[in-house]
């Protein structure tokens, strides 16, 4: 499998970080749709560039429930990015961003 990004794989995320992150996606829109082609080079690429825009995305994908279970692992492996939860056609997708200065969500902080 080929991974796009370069940044290494980041420390597994705690409970509450998870809890956080799924909170703030609820209100997200899908900003990445596979379609009939599936997992191409290309939705990969697209998903690299939302994921460097803004850290939490949310995919929607096609097919039967086991292509889309499947797809939606190897999309998080492939773009190095953590899979807060697949809801229907819907995958939530996390990766910070590498830049310290960049990153628009902070985890250290209990709210």
């Amino acid at each position: 499998m080929v991974r796009f990004s370069s940044e290494p794989a980041m420390e597994p995320l705690t409970t509450s970080q998870r809890t956080k992150l799924r909170g703030l996606a609820h209100s997200l829109k899908p900003v990445v749709w596979l379609g009939k082609q599936g997992l191409s080079d290309g939705a990969v690429r697209e998903v690299e560039a939302a994921l460097l825009a803004h850290e939490l995305i949310k995919v929607q994908g096609s097919g039967s429930r086991e292509e889309r279970q499947a797809n939606a692992r190897e999309l998080a492996d492939r773009v190095g990015a953590e899979m807060l939860a697949q809801i229907g056609r819907t995958v939530v997708l996390y990766r910070r961003h590498p830049d310290p200065e960049k990153r628009s969500i902070d985890l250290e902080t209990d709210d």
